[in-house]
């Protein structure tokens, strides 16, 4: 039983569904969505549907969780009677997020405060604040949540596709996915990160429906790998595609621990536009 009083803290980009950021109390950091006539927190002060209802008269741009709401946060921390946080970030390669909160937290002297970089993006980072909550509430130490979050870490894949590659560019976060001729043969990536967490190409597929059915090959596959895993289905105003896999996710990954429905942040949104498709698993260290 840990003698400290942990803290799960993440930001707003690891797309952790609500329900389970209310159950374990996980704080969150709100990245900034950025327009030309105001700036607001993200999940916070603006929706996904806002977005995407907005994007054809402005995409607006995104930056870090401000500092002062970091601070203000450590200081909610310790006021709630934590002593130790662990911080769990979407990936360094896709976001500066990670490296801001460090800096930040070097310099809080109020709380011991362990950071990961889960390589990751949306609910492939996600997974990995819910295991952190999941451990602390079992009672396990400090170490012990680091220690099995980071064997997590390396155990966890998301696959998606997008319907267009034109806000990955125009966000300048396409990083090793490349479109090929894609419009011209209607061929869609499937995307996931890799080990330095930046996205790249997986496999081609052409069309909505060849691409959804690659999407949960590679998924399945992935989580054959292990004798126990959790799933997520995440989308971005693509709620048919969502619930054409929703209706087959028992059947192809029949050692499921948990099976999680999410959707693509606002500040994702404006990376990734409207028809995100993609499923997430990671295995379940025990």
């Amino acid at each position: 039983m840990s003698e400290k009083k942990i803290a799960v803290v993440t930001d707003s980009c690891t797309d952790v569904p609500k329900e389970l950021l209310e159950r374990y109390g996980i704080y969150v950091l709100p990245v900034v969505v950025q327009y030309s006539d105001r700036s607001y927190l993200d999940r916070v002060e603006i929706t996904e549907q806002e977005v995407y209802d907005r994007l054809e008269r402005e995409i607006p741009t995104t930056s870090l969780p401000e500092p002062e709401y970091v601070i203000r946060t450590f200081d909610r921390i310790v006021a709630d009677g934590y002593d130790t946080a662990v911080v769990v970030t979407m990936s360094s390669g896709l976001s500066g997020t990670f490296n801001a909160v460090r800096v930040l937290a070097g310099d809080y002297d109020r709380l011991e405060i362990h950071m990961l970089d889960t390589k990751n993006i949306g609910i492939g980072a996600g997974f990995s604040a819910i295991a952190a909550a999941e451990l602390v509430a079992a009672g396990a130490d400090v170490e012990e949540v680091v220690a099995k979050v980071q064997d997590t870490i390396a155990h966890t894949k998301i696959f998606f596709s997008l319907k267009t590659l034109e806000y990955l560019r125009k966000g300048g976060r396409i990083g090793l996915v490349t479109g090929i001729i894609g419009n011209v043969l209607n061929i869609k990536p499937i995307i996931s990160c890799n080990d330095d967490g930046i996205y790249y190409n997986v496999k081609l597929a052409r069309g909505e429906k060849q691409s959804l059915k690659e999407i949960l090959r590679l998924a399945r596959e992935y989580a054959e790998r292990y004798p126990a895993y959790n799933v997520a289905v995440c989308d971005g105003a693509a709620p048919e595609d969502a619930e054409r896999l929703m209706a087959v996710i028992h059947e192809n990954f029949p050692r499921a621990r948990n099976i999680y429905r999410t959707h693509v942040s606002p500040a994702l949104v404006v990376h990734t536009g409207p028809g995100l498709i993609g499923i997430g698993v990671q295995e379940i260290c025990e």
